[in-house]
């Protein structure tokens, strides 16, 4: 970055932070009790501090330029570390802050527990939003959550990455899985030791809806391209476990499933050529915060209890 013309204030970061997270000048003026004239004048003076455009203001709100993303991971982090030291030194409650955005895992919910339970502090303000493959990556490219976890394979990739690559945000592996459906428990395919493809033509396949942006590459669900007599979409996972044990359904995951979370549910290997690979995606120029690497490594442990070899 540029030299600033004088030095910047936690209470601008703090500012800042909060316009990002709200996409609006007088949202974050609310929340913060702030005057919105004397929020409006603190973000114009940091941009003219840091010598360059870190907003793009409109009727509907703002959002952040490039420069403003790269700055907004740093004064996160800052921000973070103030708190530490506030409570390390001061006595001052510290609140952790952290947005994952992911497509439907309960390994992903799992961790999120665990994070939660293992945090040290008093307050918090945690994100956990399972959602379409699409909106993951928007979330991460507008920092709305600071990392997101998907899957790509030899089918997805190319788009996948290019995508990443035109949102400024890079992938990286966490493990490779071997495909396994999902089905209740009380399904005659349950005590199976393996399964086929031929053996589920008769079974509704549950798949998770992607919206408008309902393409073959942004299915959560590998082979989505093969066709199926009998095909049922949701939104939820919820509701897909719901038709797993209602309807005898199944659906194509990772094999990773917790049973605290989905006692119900078995995963059964399936027999096909096939890899599953699961990473997470951020911003290629922001570092994680601790509270993210903190997340990440509940991720590894969670999956590593499974007797799945991580990567990296």
């Amino acid at each position: 970055m540029s030299r600033v013309s004088s030095a910047i204030t936690l209470q601008q970061l703090h500012y800042f932070v909060e316009v990002a997270a709200e996409g609006s000048i007088s949202a974050a003026a609310d929340l913060l009790y702030v005057a919105q004239p004397t929020m409006s004048a603190a973000m114009k003076d940091l941009e003219t501090r840091v010598g360059r455009a870190l907003l793009v203001r409109s009727a509907r709100g703002v959002t952040l330029t490039a420069d403003g993303a790269e700055f907004l991971g740093y004064a996160r982090q800052v921000i973070e570390q103030v708190a530490l030291l506030e409570h390390r030194y001061l006595g001052r409650p510290s609140r952790r802050l952290l947005g994952v955005s992911t497509q439907h895992y309960s390994f992903a919910v799992d961790a999120f527990v665990r994070m939660v339970k293992a945090s040290d502090v008093a307050e918090y303000e945690f994100s956990l939003r399972e959602t379409r493959t699409w909106d993951i990556i928007e979330d991460v490219r507008t920092l709305r959550s600071e990392l997101g976890i998907l899957y790509r394979n030899d089918f997805n990739q190319k788009v996948i990455d290019k995508l990443l690559r035109d949102s400024g945000l890079s992938f990286h592996p966490l493990f490779v899985a071997s495909p396994h459906i999902f089905i209740s428990r009380t399904n005659p395919l349950a005590s199976r030791e393996r399964v086929t493809l031929a053996d589920l033509a008769e079974l509704p396949r549950l798949t998770f809806d992607q919206g408008a942006n309902n393409s073959f590459y942004f299915a959560e669900e590998i082979l989505s391209t093969l066709s199926s007599t009998r095909e049922i979409r949701v939104s939820d996972r919820a509701t897909i476990f719901s038709l797993m044990i209602g309807l005898d359904g199944y659906t194509i995951s990772t094999g990773i499933i917790s049973d605290d979370l989905d006692p119900e549910i078995a995963a059964i290997p399936l027999d096909v050529d096939e890899r599953i690979e699961i990473g997470w995606i951020g911003h290629s120029a922001i570092p994680l915060t601790e509270q993210a690497q903190r997340y990440l490594a509940e991720v590894r442990t969670v999956v590593a209890e499974f007797g799945v070899a991580l990567l990296g």
